[in-house]
């Protein structure tokens, strides 16, 4: 069940106010290394979320929020949805992997209020410079608190593998499920900030437009009903692709060489679909509706990402095949099912062969598509 009120500090002998709702633009400080250490069990952990130690070098600075996690979704085990009480997204604030065998997942890092205290603004006496050997002025608590996030960074498996632990692995185990019917959690996405009210009325709506191509009947009117709303309320054409490589075949590979800070286009939607089997995949990498919406923009080049880790079992892996990260595309949740308006913001992962490098020396051309909600 769906308790918007859950997001209040249920604790007694919290430092922040009572009933207080973090929301999007809210300024907050990131408390220092002996008040977050205050806030964890044993195992490093809020709560069931861990802080984890790249997250120290943010003490005691001012961000403002840029989401309310009331809610996220679940891509280790696909289970949808999930609740998950007090915590923010702050600004862009990612996971540098540092502490994680150099993961290259790029993650917006999760915020439980108990870390964080409101402030006015992004001025003021600030209580620490975010450096872990003087985070707060308490270069001894901060010592502690690193020693003891680092312990639970992971665990060496007698086979000799490293089995990592961090905020995405512990997600589930953090959350409690959370139905898509549940309305009450698109008027939190609304209330928080997180998203306008007319962006979440239009998202709902063609999302049950989409979804009434499932009756036995009127399927072409339906799929014509959706593609004709689509592009009057996003301005855009459908979106939802059907890859085109016959069952059997391998896809087709294309290796350019990208680099960091090359400018790119993203190929049509068609141009992808001539790439990729019917499970929309090449050679591996899935492509859905939430990264063809960026079809024909252009974007910098920021990463060429080679390994990451496995939600599911903590595991580092190795990418065979090159996978492209752009500045600012990431998953909006505007299509993925049961997971509507997501404020995870999962970064895109893109194949050479979707893209195509723009040499004549035009910049991207502003913000991405769908922007309007941040």
């Amino acid at each position: 069940m769906y308790r918007a009120d859950t997001m209040a500090p249920s604790d007694p002998e919290s430092p922040n106010p009572a009933g207080w709702h973090p929301r999007a633009g809210d300024w907050v400080e990131i408390r220092s290394a002996s008040e977050i250490l205050s806030t964890l069990d044993a195992s490093g952990d809020t709560e069931r979320m861990p802080f984890m130690p790249e997250m120290l070098r943010f003490a005691g600075r001012r961000f403002q929020v840029s989401a309310s996690a009331h809610k996220t979704c679940d891509t280790a085990n696909r289970t949808g949805g999930r609740r998950l009480p007090r915590a923010v997204h702050l600004a862009d604030l990612r996971c540098d992997g540092s502490a994680h065998g150099g993961c290259q997942a790029e993650c917006l890092l999760f915020w439980k209020t108990q870390w964080l205290k409101p402030v006015e603004g992004p001025q003021g006496a600030a209580t620490g410079n975010g450096n872990p050997a003087d985070g707060a002025g308490q270069g001894e608590a901060a010592a502690l608190l690193a020693e003891k996030l680092s312990a639970h960074t992971g665990t060496m498996q007698p086979n000799g593998v490293m089995r990592y632990r961090c905020q995405a692995l512990k997600l589930f185990d953090a959350t409690q499920p959370l139905a898509w019917w549940d309305v009450r959690q698109y008027w939190e996405d609304v209330r928080s900030g997180n998203v306008p009210a007319s962006h979440a009325l239009s998202t709902l709506l063609l999302s049950w437009v989409f979804h009434l191509r499932q009756l036995p009947i009127g399927f072409r009117f339906w799929v014509w009903l959706y593609g004709r709303m689509h592009q009057l309320i996003r301005g855009q054409p459908d979106p939802h692709m059907h890859g085109k490589v016959a069952a059997g075949d391998v896809t087709p590979d294309e290796r350019t060489g990208l680099k960091v800070g090359d400018v790119v286009e993203i190929r049509s939607k068609a141009e992808i679909e001539a790439t990729c089997n019917a499970m929309k995949r090449n050679r591996g990498l899935q492509i859905d509706e939430e990264m063809t919406t960026y079809c024909g923009h252009r974007f910098k080049v920021t990463n060429r990402v080679e390994r990451i880790i496995n939600e599911q079992t903590g595991e580092m892996m190795e990418f065979k095949n090159p996978c492209i990260v752009l500045d600012g595309v990431v998953c909006k949740g505007e299509y993925s099912a049961k997971r509507l308006m997501c404020p995870r913001r999962i970064t895109a992962y893109w194949r050479e062969i979707w893209l195509r490098r723009v040499d004549d020396g035009t910049p991207p051309a502003g913000p991405a598509p769908g922007g309007e909600h941040g």
